[in-house]
């Protein structure tokens, strides 16, 4: 093929007009403002693996009140597999503001720390304690987001199903283990230590890396109760910190408009006349998804707690720890996720809770009502239900000395009825025996295994004196020495009050047609009649389903009753939970050889007939009259 000169192609090449080069022009610059403006996804976060020592970044929180300020973050590496296998920490030098006073400050957790303009992640750890610089741990964002993702409903923690009977002890001893948890400190958790140097010189040197504090703000709580709560949530990296929901005439807490990365936020656990709400920063807002403090709360797994606005009033500096003193506001979505790089939630609606009502009559006369909500938690809602209401007695009633509450109420269960509560506690502690009778059932319902459970409400009222008003059981006896079957006789009971005035009662017993041989009549109070059921059935019996749970619950002996049963020889067996008296010896031949059908306990003796006496005070004393029948 003949060769086409070059001078045919200068000659036919033409210069773009004056029109097309602005169509070109203006096109480059449409594409770099799209680009601009639409930046990639992966160009939104900067990962760990991006991090050069030298770096400076930008941090974001809110020192006073609600404005969001800037400080300075100087990167000084990357810690990795710290907090835990494959989780990384970003270490960091903090500048500016109050910070070279401060410190790092509690409060300031999930504060954003951004580089050139891309989210690296959120201000997460301290180092050290009394130290001299801001030395804190960066939580990548990436760790953050991929934790909180959405998942189902948390299962049971402590598999709590019911043994029978249900004793205080028993009641106790499951309230124990549900709060056990808040003895365990916060450092065994989420500590990281980091060490550097020989070897001799690291088992010196080490230096302790842990979670910001959180502060805990406490409203409406007395002295020894706040500090019981201090206690029990100190050791879980929580710091308490005086504190209330904003009252109507207070400037409303971030009123500033939606929610900003930065903007201090609250998690409220209990509102009203007591309020508990923690306080810390918003690390990221992704349309109506919130994360937020780059450690957990409490590390719950899925929560429903009340996500609100939050107000600064001040910094409080300290040697030890400098904190906010923080209020939380208005309610504006749900944290869904206490996990260990983030809390995470939705903006909107905030979660369902549960009401408590309490009605206080005291000796003197005072009328006192307090209205407040719980979370809907099987942990927190029996953990802060319990130190309510001893903070209730404790605020109106003396500590010390012998006194006695009265306890009326009931809990309601969303399609289950309601769990009903009439007890008297006495003595020189009863207010611990009165919180613990009425949150026993509550934790019990909430860490069923059965099915989950909604709490509506819980009502309670409660009347004090400062006398121990108790009754002592001292003898039992039957005017006829001889009884006859299908007849009526009258039981006397003589009673000794606490003033050592003489009380006497009586109580008619039927006496079956059928019964025949020696009968035993046992006169007794709650607690012991509860031990008496727990050695017969050997404390293996355990309930089958929530609504047996809820009728045990309501059976559960009381302090104000005296318990008559009227019993025979015959034996009998529990079978799932429930008394057979008086079984033939082959159909217990059967129930002991098959196990197959459920749990199974022997009863040596048959409950022929029984009755309670309710009294105005707490009964103590057992006795036991062994009459035999006439056979004329």
């Amino acid at each position: 093929m003949k060769e086409i000169p070059a001078r045919y192609h200068a000659a036919t090449r033409k210069d773009p007009s004056p029109f097309m080069k602005l169509r070109i022009l203006c096109s480059g610059v449409l594409l770099g403002l799209l680009t601009v403006a639409w930046p990639s996804a992966t160009s939104r976060y900067m990962s760990a693996d991006e991090v050069r020592p030298g770096m400076v970044g930008v941090g974001r929180t809110v020192f006073e009140g609600d404005r969001v300020e800037e400080f300075k973050v100087h990167l000084l590496g990357v810690l990795r597999n710290t907090t835990g296998p494959r989780r990384d920490m970003v270490l960091a030098r903090l500048e500016g503001g109050p910070l070279a006073q401060t410190g790092v400050i509690a409060g300031m957790s999930g504060s954003p720390v951004y580089v050139d303009g891309r989210l690296l992640g959120a201000v997460a750890f301290s180092l050290g304690q009394f130290s001299k610089e801001p030395i804190a741990g960066i939580t990548p964002i990436a760790e953050m987001i991929e934790t909180a993702d959405p998942a189902a409903r948390r299962g049971p923690s402590d598999k709590t199903r019911i043994s029978l009977p249900v004793t205080r002890e028993s009641m106790a001893a499951a309230l124990q283990r549900a709060f056990a948890r808040f003895q365990r400190p916060f450092a065994e958790g989420g500590a990281v230590v980091t060490l550097a140097g020989d070897r001799e010189a690291r088992a010196d040197l080490g230096l302790l890396l842990r979670p910001i504090a959180t502060p805990l703000a406490l409203g409406g709580f007395t002295g020894p109760v706040r500090e019981t709560i201090a206690g029990a949530f100190g050791d879980s990296g929580f710091l308490a910190v005086p504190g209330a929901q904003a009252p109507a005439a207070a400037p409303a807490p971030g009123s500033s408009g939606r929610l900003r990365p930065g903007d201090a936020v609250g998690v409220n656990l209990v509102t009203g006349d007591f309020s508990v709400g923690a306080t810390g920063t918003v690390t990221e807002v992704d349309g109506d998804k919130v994360y937020a403090f780059g450690h957990p709360l409490y590390n719950l797994g899925p929560t429903e707690f009340p996500m609100t606005r939050a107000w600064v009033y001040t910094l409080l500096p300290s040697l030890a720890t400098s904190t906010k003193v923080a209020m939380t506001g208005e309610t504006i979505g749900t944290f869904r996720q206490d996990r260990s790089t983030a809390i995470a939630g939705t903006l909107g609606e905030g979660p369902a809770l549960v009401p408590v009502n309490i009605s206080l009559q005291t000796a003197r006369g005072l009328r006192k009502t307090f209205r407040f909500q719980v979370v809907q938690d099987q942990m927190f809602t029996p953990l802060l239900t319990y130190v309510s209401i001893l903070n209730t007695l404790s605020a109106y009633e003396r500590e010390f000395g012998a006194a006695t509450f009265r306890v009326k109420g009931k809990a309601m269960v969303r399609q289950h009825g309601t769990v009903a509560f009439e007890d008297v506690f006495t003595g020189d502690s009863p207010s611990v025996g009165a919180a613990a009778y009425v949150v026993g059932p509550l934790n019990f319902l909430l860490s069923n295994d059965f099915e989950p459970v909604h709490l509506e409400g819980v009502d309670l009222d409660i009347a004090t004196s400062e006398q121990p008003e108790t009754v002592r059981l001292e003898r039992v006896w039957l005017d006829a020495p001889r009884a006859r079957a299908g007849t009526t006789v009258p039981l006397r009971l003589q009673l000794r009050t606490y003033r050592g005035e003489e009380v006497l009662r009586t109580i008619p017993v039927d006496i079956p047609a059928n019964a025949k041989g020696s009968l035993s009549i046992l006169v007794t109070d709650g607690g012991s009649l509860s031990q008496i059921e727990q050695r017969e059935s050997r404390g293996v019996t355990q309930v089958q389903d929530l609504a047996q749970m809820i009728r045990v619950l309501n059976e559960t002996k009381k302090n104000n009753r005296i318990y008559v049963r009227l019993l025979s020889q015959d034996p009998g067996a529990v079978v799932n939970g429930e008394a057979l008296p008086s079984l033939p010896p082959s159909v217990l031949s059967v129930l002991e050889g098959d196990r197959s059908g459920g749990s199974f306990s022997p009863l040596r003796n048959a409950t022929l007939r029984e009755w309670e006496v309710t009294t105005d005070s707490a009964v103590s004393g057992t006795r036991i009259l062994t009459i035999t029948l006439d056979s004329n």
